[in-house]
Formats: structure tokens, C-alpha cells, sequence
């Protein structure tokens, strides 16, 4: 019986065929070919391996993804899934392949495209590399199996690495895509919370060649002239392959042009690697001795050496990686052609893997490696276990022997998710009810050798299995660090600031921070109660005009219980402006938002009915109308009690739910503390508000199809207006509400109350005080009924 794996060099599968395929396509890097090697290696040892599946074979098929196209990868995933070399997804015509599992790829864009595919075939996905993009997505990739741990611990770690050595001002580099977005919101936050100062944030651009990153890096030097005027000694380096290509590039390009001053201690995730072949043999390593990387947890199967030793360009037939590989990795050429000159020495064939320096090829297995090898293992494994349950039920319906070549790579699952064994190097290998592999990262300090060579230095452990706060355990002794690093020097460069004040440019001094909030005693606060007394005294005058005239015919046409009720709702719209301004409190903060709600909403309701009972009236004016019987107290009564008891009912839910409290802002403005308070619920708080537009927009309605009645009832009109007015301020107030901070929230949300309690102020009731003060010649029966 065979069995059958397929890996992407990025992409690997298995499959039930004795024979290895690998592709004719070239390698990137030279340092990926120990991927491969690692696949291979892990391939023999279960085949020689009798107590793992005697009777199958495992093969393997390698295909490489050069360009990180989406297309291409979509493309090589659905080829996996149908008949070698005839492209016809979901038709295996040979029985001889049987694909039980996918293991690629080291970049998580990558990684996440197959899986949208297998996903459909419940195929077995492993990623070896960088899962930003598919943390947190279990039910969107159920069948993809996470080979690193969660990169939030990373971080973690990386903040506990700071803390150990006092490190508090440090850069921050990540890519420009979504992922380097990601990296920053997290990072920032992390630090924020940990009061480690960052005194920059350099984006590099996605991988790119030699000769477009030198055009970019010409027309955008300002960028990263930051490298040469920083004072942090730290650097933070998101970890994606991306990044690491781009920034190598970039780092040279500094170093070359700009002096970029050593001594800098570069911290980084997972996926550091020396992959850059054009600059391996031209860069100064030096700039990164002493880095130190988290990388993921490995160890040295026992043989691994000794298979390394076989390796010669003749020693597989189908590994179209090797030549390429080792021609690059010696310099050499293993064809000489007659027809041109070649420039480079003959390849003996015999050169060993362990001269070249590590910047080209490392001889210990790297973390990459080891998650491919244990993924081999963890799909050789669970194919075994499915075998041996299929033993235990030797007949089928019919009476049939089961065949091997009918297991299903969907039947692997649940012993994927319940395996445990401890492989050839000793290590546990099972994953979690999330798919991802129960693992550490193993804390590595880079040295580096004037001759491009370097070594990874084990120095610490993290440990996500370990009691909180001893996740991270460091070996201070055996770090070696850039003899150009001061460390001590460092150590004062950025203090450590309380929640009330903030460090100055030079992050050796604490500055207080300026408290922050609408106060009686600034410009803007003393404008605003003037605002709010003078409208206030206004409404008061007219108030007292109408209750002072009130038995004349132009009061009278104006339903006074309304006019009354309007006016007083408007009088305490405006004093309850007086709740926004001062120092918030515990009882402001919960009544300021319900109680200008309840109010206005009293205030529109009248407007409401005074817009229908006008409607009323001239419809009980037919003769024979039923509307007769409506007209009255009875309608304006309803109007006015129901739609105030809906938004009391939604204030009521908000206070009982999310009430609104004070807070203190301190991450909005870096030098300001804003005391403000927090809307408990935003929703709620744009419920109440949604509400009144509600309310206003039907009154608008309402009135501005009853603007054509007979002229005595052209109040219509006006209210028409001021409900205009109304809508058009709390519309503007939202976009401008949410673009602005502090202080200005309550400055803006006073004048949008002032703004529209005017608008209903001075549309509905100016025409009718004109007439009673300056012209009272007209306020008389005869004179109401043709003009009003």
C-alpha cells in the first residue's frame, strides 16, 4: 500500500505513491532548500520506520510558489486536486495518488487562499510559517492545523524581554499591508499598557527588487533618515518574510549611504532569516550581531546530520531544487556550456553543505524545518491510527475486504485533534482545540562572523504552558551583544511617565497634563452660558407676551395650551445646556443626554400637534366630516403624552442597561487628560437621538403637506421651516460630534441644542410676537382670520 504527502516551497502534499516528484522551478533563496531537505528527511524516516505504517509508503510532491500571486496559488491548489498533469478539478483518474494532506506555506496570504479551497475537500492544511491572517478564523479554516503558536504571545514575550533589561524606548518596524496594520494596533496598544516608550513606526514597502527599492528609497530618504537620527537602541521588527527581504535591502542602502551607527539591538519575531542572496555576499552581517529573535521552538532529530551528508546534486533524480541550490550556494556551475563562456568555476559535485556559512545554508535544523518534519510525522501518524481503526472492522457491508486506497484525508481528523507522541527528537508534538500546535519559541541570539557566517545561540525559553509571569526564562550570561552597545546608557534614555503627565521630545523629563473639559472659567465656556442665559431670557419674554395677551385673537388662534407647553419644553432645552458645562460628575453625566432627550421630544410632540390639530380643524370645516368629533383637547393630549413616553421608555432601558458615567481619557490627546462622560452605550445615546430626527422629520411631513391650506391656518408653513432648520443642525451634528475631542464634544452638542431650540424659537413664534409688541393695530378677530 502507498500513501501520499504534498509540500509548497512553500507547498508540500502527501500522497499514497512510493515515488518522490519534486518541480523543476527554481528555488528564491538557498536557505528554503533546508525545507525541503526536512520533508525528505522526515518522508525516509517514516518509511523506514516499521511500527509506523508497514504497509504504506509515504510520497511527497513539492511545488514552489515564486511569485506570492493569489491566481497562481489558487491555480497550484487545484491542480493538487486532480489528475497529475491534466487539469481537471474534482477527477482523480489515478488511483495510484491519493493526496492526504497540505503543508504549505511559510507566508499566511498564502496560506489562507489554499485553505479557502481545501476547505471544500475537508483536506488536512498545516502552515509552517506566519498565521497572522488566519488567527481567530477557526470556523472560516476548520481543517487548517497551525504549526506556530498564536504571534499575541510573541509579543507578550517580547514585552517581558524588554521589562527584564529595562528596555523603554525603542523603533518599531513592520510592513505596509494589512498585516503590518495588525502588528501596530496590537504592539502599540501592548506597550501602551506596559509604559514602554516607541520613538518611531517604519513601514517598508512589500517585498520589491533591488532596482525598485532603490528608486523608492531615492525619492523617499526622509523616511528613513530616522534609522540615523534616533536615539532608541532597540528595534522591534515585525517578523514577516516580507519585511525581512525588504528591510535587509533597505538596512544596507542606509548603511552604505548614511552611516547607519551599529550598536543597535535588533528584537524580532519568528520569521528572521539571512534570505537575501544578491546581499549575502556583499553585507556586512556585523549590523545585526548580537539581535535577538524569537524563534520557533526546534530541536535536532538524531540522523538529521548524517542525511545533510548525502546530499550531492546526483543524489535524487527528481529534485529540480538542487542545481539551482547549489550553484548559488558555491558559486559554481554544474553544466558548462560549449556554445558560451560561463564565468563561474566548474561544480565538483562533491562539496560539502557544512563550508558554506549560515547566511546560505545551516546544518542544525531551523524552526521552519522542524515544523514541516513534525507535521510529516503528525499526518504519517493519524493515517496510521485510521488504518488500524479500519483493521478493526475487516468486513464491509457487501463482505468485503476494506482497501487502504478508500481511507479519505477527511478521516484524519479527529486523530489530528487528539494526537500526542513525542517524536525522534524527543519533543511532544500535539495541538490544541484550535488546531494550533502546543509549542514555545526558543528565545536565539544571533552572532555573526566577519565572514558572512553566523550562529543562533539558545539563550531563554517561552513557555505559553508555564505559571503567568514565568513564561520567560533568560539566560543573561550567555548573550553576547554589539560591542558598540551601551547598554547602561541606555537604560535612563526614556522614563517612565504616570497617567498624568507625559514625556517631552527628548523622553528624559515627565510634563503634567493639562486636565481637559468644558469649564465656566475659558472663553469658549463663558460664550456659551451667555448663549444659553440670553436664549433663555428670550423664551421667558415671550412666554410671559403670550401669557400677558392671551385672550387676544392672535394668541388664541395659536392653541395656547401648546403654545405654553412648547415654550416652557424650549426654556428648559436651553438651562439644560448648563449640564454639559463644568467638570462632569456622576449625576451630570446620567442626566444630561436623558434629560435634553425627554425635553426636546416634549418640545417636537407639541410641534406635532399643533401641526395635526391645524389639519383637524380644517378638515371638521366640511360639512358631514367625522374629523368634527377629533377636534379638541382630546387629540393634542394623545399626541403630546405618547411620543414623550417613548423616549422616556428608551432613557429608562439605557440607564438601567449601559448608564453613562465619568471617565478620563488619556490615549486621545497625548498631553491632555479629558475628562469627559462616557455614553455608557453610543447606540442608546444615537437611539434618543434618532428619535427626535424622527419626530421632527414626521412634524416636517405632516406640515409641509398641509402648507396649501386656506391662509388662517398658514402656521403650517412656519413650523415647516423651523422643522427644516431642526433636522438640518442634527444632521451636521453627528459627523462633527465624531470628529472631535475633549472639550469641543460638549461645545458642539450645546450649539447644535441652542442652534435648533432657536430655530423653533424664532420660526414659530417671532411672527406672532411682532404682531402683539410692534404692530398690535393688526391683533384683532377680523384681521387674525385673513391674515393668520
Amino acid at each position: 500500500m502507498v500513501s501520499h504527502i504534498f509540500l509548497l516551497q512553500d507547498f508540500v502534499s502527501f500522497e499514497e505513491r512510493p515515488t518522490r516528484k519534486w518541480t523543476n522551478e527554481p528555488l528564491s533563496f538557498p536557505t528554503n532548500y533546508q525545507n525541503v531537505l526536512a520533508l525528505a528527511f522526515a518522508v525516509k524516516e517514516v518509511n523506514e520506520n516499521n511500527q509506523i505504517l508497514p504497509n504504506v509508503t509515504l510520497g511527497f510532491r513539492i511545488l514552489l510558489n515564486r511569485y506570492d500571486l493569489g491566481s497562481m496559488t489558487y491555480k497550484a491548489t487545484l491542480d493538487l486536486i486532480s489528475t497529475p498533469d491534466k487539469f481537471a478539478p474534482n477527477f482523480k483518474c489515478d488511483v495510484q495518488e491519493n493526496l492526504m494532506s497540505v503543508i504549505g506555506a511559510s507566508v499566511s496570504e498564502t496560506s489562507v487562499h489554499m485553505a479557502t479551497i481545501l476547505a471544500s475537500y475537508k483536506m488536512p492544511q498545516f502552515t509552517y510559517g506566519s498565521v497572522s491572517s488566519v488567527q481567530g478564523k477557526k470556523t472560516l479554516f476548520p481543517y487548517m492545523y497551525k504549526m506556530v503558536p498564536n504571534d499575541s504571545f510573541q509579543y507578550m514575550g517580547v514585552v517581558q524581554l524588554l521589562h527584564h533589561f529595562n528596555w523603554t524606548w525603542i523603533g518599531l518596524f513592520a510592513v505596509d499591508d494589512e498585516n503590518g496594520d495588525t502588528f501596530l494596533q496590537t504592539v502599540i496598544s501592548l506597550l501602551s499598557r506596559n509604559r514602554i516608550c516607541y520613538d518611531f513606526t517604519l513601514r517598508t514597502p512589500k517585498r520589491t527588487d533591488m532596482v525598485h527599492l532603490l528608486d523608492l528609497f531615492s525619492n523617499t530618504w526622509g523616511k528613513y533618515q530616522v534609522l540615523v537620527d534616533s536615539k532608541a537602541n532597540v528595534y522591534f521588527a515585525h517578523g514577516q518574510p516580507t519585511l525581512m527581504h525588504t528591510l535587509r535591502m533597505l538596512l544596507f542602502m542606509v548603511e552604505e549611504y548614511a552611516s547607519l551607527p551599529l550598536g543597535k539591538v535588533w528584537i524580532t519575531t519568528s520569521h528572521w532569516a539571512f534570505q537575501s542572496v544578491s546581499l549575502q555576499r556583499i553585507w556586512d552581517t556585523q549590523i545585526c550581531h548580537g539581535a535577538i529573535s524569537f524563534a520557533i521552538h526546534s530541536n535536532q532529530p538524531p540522523d538529521f546530520q548524517k542525511f545533510l551528508q548525502i546530499v550531492k546534486p546526483s543524489w535524487a533524480k527528481g529534485d529540480g531544487f538542487i542545481q539551482e541550490f547549489w550553484e548559488k550556494a558555491f558559486d559554481c556551475s554544474l553544466k558548462i556550456s560549449e556554445e558560451r563562456k560561463e564565468t563561474k568555476r566548474p561544480c565538483t559535485g562533491e562539496e560539502k553543505l557544512e563550508s558554506l556559512p549560515g547566511t546560505l545554508f545551516e546544518m542544525s535544523m531551523t524552526g521552519q524545518s522542524y515544523n514541516i518534519y513534525n507535521a510529516v510525522h503528525a499526518v504519517a501518524r493519524s493515517l496510521h491510527a485510521t488504518y488500524r481503526l479500519r483493521d478493526r472492522s475487516r468486513i464491509l457491508r457487501e463482505g468485503q475486504r476494506l482497501e487502504s486506497q478508500n481511507v479519505q484525508p477527511w478521516e484524519l481528523h479527529h486523530f489530528l485533534r487528539i494526537i500526542s507522541f513525542n517524536n525522534s527528537a524527543g519533543d511532544l508534538v500535539r495541538f490544541d482545540d484550535n488546531g494550533e500546535l502546543i509549542a514555545g519559541f526558543d528565545v536565539t541570539n544571533w552572532i555573526t562572523f566577519p565572514n558572512s557566517s553566523f550562529a543562533r545561540v539558545k539563550v531563554g525559553r517561552l513557555d505559553p504552558q508555564a505559571p503567568p509571569g514565568k513564561e520567560l526564562t533568560l539566560h543573561d550570561d550567555q548573550m553576547v551583544w554589539h560591542t558598540n552597545f551601551n547598554q547602561v546608557e541606555y537604560m535612563d534614555a526614556c522614563v517612565r511617565c504616570l497617567e498624568n503627565a507625559y514625556p517631552n521630545k527628548d523622553r528624559n523629563e515627565c510634563i503634567p497634563r493639562i486636565v481637559n473639559y468644558l469649564s465656566y472659567h475659558e472663553p469658549i465656556g463663558i460664550a456659551l452660558a451667555v448663549l444659553v442665559i440670553s436664549f433663555s431670557l428670550m423664551t421667558s419674554l415671550v412666554l410671559g407676551t403670550f401669557l400677558k395677551h392671551r385672550d387676544t385673537p392672535i394668541v388664541k388662534a395659536n392653541n395656547l395650551n401648546l403654545s405654553y407647553l412648547l415654550l416652557i419644553s424650549l426654556l428648559l432645552c436651553f438651562l439644560c445646556s448648563f449640564l454639559f458645562i463644568g467638570q462632569p460628575g456622576k449625576l451630570t453625566c446620567l442626566l444630561r443626554q436623558t434629560a435634553f432627550g425627554i425635553i426636546f421630544s416634549v418640545a417636537l410632540s407639541s410641534v406635532l400637534a399643533k401641526t395635526i390639530t391645524v389639519i383637524l380643524a380644517f378638515m371638521a370645516t366640511i360639512p358631514g366630516s367625522t374629523m368634527r368629533k377629533l377636534v379638541g383637547k382630546r387629540m393634542a393630549n394623545f399626541i403630546v403624552l405618547l411620543c414623550p413616553s417613548v423616549q422616556a421608555i428608551i432613557c429608562i432601558f439605557w440607564l438601567s442597561t449601559f448608564p453613562p458615567f465619568p471617565d478620563r481619557d488619556t490615549s486621545s490627546l497625548n498631553t491632555n487628560i479629558i475628562l469627559q462622560c462616557n455614553e455608557g452605550s453610543p447606540t442608546m445615546f444615537y437611539c434618543v437621538l434618532g428619535y427626535l430626527v424622527f419626530l421632527a422629520f414626521v412634524s416636517f411631513a405632516v406640515a409641509f403637506l398641509a402648507r396649501k391650506l386656506p391662509e388662517k391656518f398658514n402656521e403650517t408653513k412656519l413650523i415647516t421651516f423651523s422643522m427644516l432648520v431642526f433636522c438640518s443642525v442634527w444632521l451636521c451634528f453627528v459627523p462633527t460630534y465624531l470628529s472631535t475631542k475633549g472639550k469641543y464634544m460638549a461645545a458642539v452638542e450645546i450649539f447644535s441644542i441652542l442652534a435648533s431650540g432657536a430655530g423653533l424659537l424664532g420660526c414659530i413664534f417671532s411672527p406672532k410676537c411682532y404682531i402683539i409688541v410692534l404692530r398690535p393695530t393688526l391683533n384683532h378677530k377680523g384681521m387674525v382670520k385673513r391674515t393668520n
